[in-house]
């Protein structure tokens, strides 16, 4: 079995370091890069990297302007890693189209487990419809595109995957926690001002298909059509 490529991009070598051995035990090929416009370089060229490990805080290029630029031509998983832990962050990383976020100092047998977590979701959603419609709107997921009765509607990387996971279980209710885990991969212990800001922005995006986005008080969110 041909071995899964992880890029792993943070300007600290003991870090790379650390982050590959714990890879490698688990039979991972893992690149490196020192600073984000090697790791443009390494993607580039490489072509089937299955997943990147991105550090935020690094010289010539940070992690958010890799990750602006990835987006524009890719859907691979990305893992933020950072010493900073503030709410807007994480915001800002899951508008860019983040899949997971995880604050330094972390557990590398941790970090190995989200990993192969987000991959084994990443094949089981290649299997998935990738033609979804309910309501007028109509989402290509091979595309990439979203039409609302007929007419195109930008969305960012994580409104599209949230309006997909409403679309692939309407009329469900669903609780913001498991919002959160679908969609970001992401345990998240805490508020729930991450899920209600996308919802928000999603909303408006759709116009007046956006009253099929139902709140359910005091639990989470459901899509009638």
């Amino acid at each position: 079995m041909e071995k899964r490529k992880i890029l792993v991009v943070d300007d600290e070598s003991r870090m790379r370091k650390l982050v590959k051995d714990f890879l490698q035990r688990e039979n991972f090929e893992v690149l490196e890069a020192g600073d984000g416009s090697e790791a443009l370089d390494i993607f580039f060229s490489q072509k089937d990297i299955a997943l990147i490990l991105l550090d935020v805080m690094m010289p010539k290029m940070d992690g958010w302007q890799v990750c602006k630029e990835i987006r524009s031509y890719s859907k691979v998983p990305i893992i933020m890693l950072t010493a900073r832990g503030d709410e807007k962050d994480e915001l800002q990383g899951f508008d860019l189209g983040v899949d997971e976020y995880i604050s330094k100092p972390f557990s590398p047998r941790i970090l190995v487990a989200r990993v192969e977590a987000i991959l084994r979701r990443t094949l089981e959603g290649a299997g998935s419809e990738q033609v979804l419609e309910a309501g007028g709107i109509r989402l290509d997921k091979t595309a990439h595109m979203v039409q609302v009765d007929g007419q195109d509607v930008e969305l960012s990387y994580k409104e599209f995957e949230l309006l997909s996971y409403f679309l692939e279980n309407k009329g469900i209710a669903l609780s913001r926690e498991k919002i959160l885990n679908n969609v970001w991969n992401y345990d998240y212990f805490g508020d729930a001002r991450t899920i209600d800001t996308h919802v928000k922005k999603l909303r408006s995006k759709l116009g007046e298909k956006g009253d099929l986005i139902k709140t359910i008080w005091g639990m989470g969110y459901k899509f009638e059509a």
